[in-house]
């Protein structure tokens, strides 16, 4: 039986449908090119943007790139939330600026700050939220300066001036005296960069601590393994006290508050 669409009378009958399909085809066809058109110009415009901030937040110069995810965030304020006590949106508004601080001041200072951004951040805003009984910081292991700098900034927002005491041999290993004031300074405060002290050593030496036993510290910051028991003789009552999870056992006289990220946290009988 020859063909329906080879039949000239079927032909002519169906002519108008076949024009009808392709002018629908064709609608779609055009309609379809002007989605791929404008989705390869959204997707261009996402590479250039993507490229820009990986130059601003990703590895090159730190320990780690600064682009974190939503689930980290939720999971950073929830550890914050837990440990400090916070019950509102404080930790959340809190640890967003400490991320903020975290890199205008790697995008302006010499070196970066050591530590993940959920260790960073973390630290930044679980200890205002704490609510240290003075402004005397000691920080033993500076690197360069930055964390201090940042620490400054978010101690200031909760309405304590820091007076920052830091322990470092500053003997090349890490940054020198010059470069950690200069980063200090980015963090500002109420008087010249200069009443920052500096204790030049070892921790772990009985003169270098006797050196800054002047006082008693309402924050301390212990960067590196340190004897616990030594930090706790420097520490005001109900001062807090934040050390990475490689710091040895907890002494007496420090009660243990919580983990965030890659450090714990205590408070000082």
């Amino acid at each position: 039986m020859p063909s329906l669409l080879s039949n000239r009378l079927a032909k002519r009958v169906l002519r108008p449908a076949f024009a009808l399909v392709e002018q629908r085809m064709e609608r779609t066809t055009t309609a379809l090119q002007s989605d791929l058109d404008a989705l390869h110009h959204a997707v261009a415009d996402l590479r250039r943007q993507s490229y820009g901030l990986g130059l601003l937040l990703d590895h090159a110069g730190r320990d780690g790139h600064r682009m974190p995810t939503a689930t980290q965030v939720d999971t950073l304020v929830r550890e914050v939330r837990a440990v400090t006590g916070d019950d509102g949106e404080r930790a959340r508004h809190d640890v967003t600026v400490a991320y903020r601080h975290l890199v205008a001041l790697e995008a302006l200072g010499a070196g970066g700050l050591a530590g993940t951004v959920s260790d960073v951040c973390g630290r930044l805003a679980a200890l205002p939220l704490l609510t240290p009984p003075n402004g005397e910081v000691l920080e033993i292991g500076t690197s360069n300066g930055l964390f201090g700098a940042a620490l400054r900034r978010m101690l200031r927002r909760a309405g304590l001036e820091a007076r920052l005491t830091i322990v470092d041999p500053l003997d090349g290993t890490s940054a020198g005296e010059d470069v950690v004031r200069g980063n200090l300074a980015l963090g500002g405060g109420t008087g010249p960069v200069d009443t920052a002290r500096f204790a030049r050593g070892a921790f772990a030496d009985a003169a270098v601590r006797e050196r800054v036993a002047d006082r008693r510290y309402g924050v301390i910051v212990v960067n590196g393994a340190h004897d616990l028991a030594a930090v706790r003789e420097l520490a005001a009552p109900g001062a807090v006290v934040v050390a990475g999870t490689d710091a040895g056992t907890r002494p007496a006289g420090l009660g243990g508050l919580g983990r965030i990220a890659d450090s714990v946290y205590c408070r000082a009988a």
